[in-house]
């Protein structure tokens, strides 16, 4: 019986996200035609962009900082917030302000409690408007207190052209972003490997009350299933946004990200932008694996230096004219005390592009060491001396 509950439970889910992608469908918005000389004509959105997410370097856009309504793909900076000042084991009662507001539910009943992880993937996968409020009352008291911190936070990022007033990307004149925002929101999220475990999971169950059966849950981004390497985001809809869409891919170690607002066929659009950025991009390695970086001298020592070894690959993700924009500096002394022990960290080498540290692996000592005995230490002395009265 449990199943079967479970089964019907997953059947209801299902229709519910078909019934909100035929709305999305048949509520398309006026068709738009791309601007001459665009690189990509085929894409309907009316704004797009797509990002390298750690250089933070602009592939392709088209108005991306035009002013426009961001709908659930709001939850993106939501979940940001709530990773960054909530505690993910924190049990969460639903306030009636919660489980009553309107939109995409994940049907939270009144008192109801659930751990705040839970929340987070209700959220981000079947884009849970009750589950945001109950978030936003938990950390900050209020969905409004918590909607200036999530500004705050976007201001903080570089998403200057952005102005949250709920967590959950309900309509409101005062809410708005730009896709360059957004990317920038999302590239930020990448940041945090629990971002991404959450923003890249298909299917999860939670629990659901007092009933001996699970909420399931299906992503509703369908990028997951449909793009290699997709690993996010989050979709969004309502009639004054249209069709929005934030994806992101992983390949080879470079992290894209990109966003389409008001479009007729997000997925479409999203594919074409995603494999156009992959085009443009791709990985070099700047420094290899166990390569030595720098020789230090070793004070009272069996041997008087030591090489640095890098302790990992150091790769960039480089584009057309990027060459040359990559710097590396060295955090490390010119000298050590002895002992030394192999493997030790003794430094670091960042990676630098446009003023940003985008990498860092550490520098660490390619042999040990022993520090010399005091027998050693003098007779070494004496022989110092004795060479020099001799010179």
């Amino acid at each position: 019986m449990k199943k079967i509950k479970v089964f019907l439970l997953a059947a209801g889910f299902t229709l519910c996200l078909i019934g909100q992608v035929f709305a999305a469908e048949t509520a398309l918005p006026e068709e738009y035609t791309a601007p001459p000389g665009d690189l990509l004509p085929a894409v309907t959105a009316r704004s797009a962009v797509v990002m390298e997410a750690t250089t933070g370097k602009i592939l392709y856009s088209r108005n991306m900082d035009e002013r426009r309504y961001p709908a659930s793909t709001t939850k993106i900076m939501t979940l940001i917030v709530a990773l960054e000042e909530g505690s993910l084991d924190d049990m969460v009662a639903a306030s009636e302000n919660a489980s009553h507001t309107e939109g995409s539910t994940i049907w939270l009943e009144p008192g109801e409690k659930m751990r705040m992880l839970d929340l987070l993937y209700g959220m981000m996968l079947v884009s849970g408007n009750d589950a945001t409020v109950a978030v936003a009352e938990h950390i900050a008291g209020s969905v409004d207190a918590f909607a200036q911190r999530m500004t705050a936070k976007a201001h903080e990022i570089g998403a200057v052209n952005t102005s949250f007033v709920n967590s959950s990307g309900l309509p409101d004149e005062r809410h708005y972003t730009t896709a360059h925002d957004l990317a920038l929101i999302a590239a930020y999220g990448y940041g945090n490997p629990m971002f991404e475990q959450i923003v890249s999971t298909k299917e999860r169950q939670i629990p659901w009350g007092k009933n001996d059966y699970d909420r399931v849950l299906r992503n509703e981004n369908q990028m997951l299933w449909l793009y290699d390497g997709g690993n996010g985001v989050k979709t969004g809809y309502t009639d004054a946004a249209g069709r929005c869409l934030v994806s992101a891919a992983k390949r080879d170690g470079i992290q894209l990200v990109a966003v389409v607002l008001d479009s007729q066929y997000m997925w479409n659009d999203s594919i074409a932008l995603l494999n156009y950025g992959f085009e443009k991009i791709h990985p070099v390695k700047l420094a290899a694996k166990n390569s030595t970086i720098k020789t230090v001298d070793v004070i009272s020592g069996r041997k008087k230096s030591l090489e640095l070894k890098l302790a990992e690959d150091l790769t960039v993700p480089e584009a057309d004219q990027d060459q040359g924009k990559f710097f590396k500096v060295i955090h490390s002394p010119d000298q050590v005390y002895a002992a030394v022990r192999q493997g030790d960290v003794l430094g670091t080498m960042d990676i630098m592009y446009d003023g940003k540290k985008i990498a860092s692996a550490n520098l660490v000592a390619a042999e040990s060491i022993e520090k010399k005995s005091f027998f050693l230490a003098v007779y070494q002395g004496v022989a110092r001396c004795v060479q020099f009265i001799l010179a």
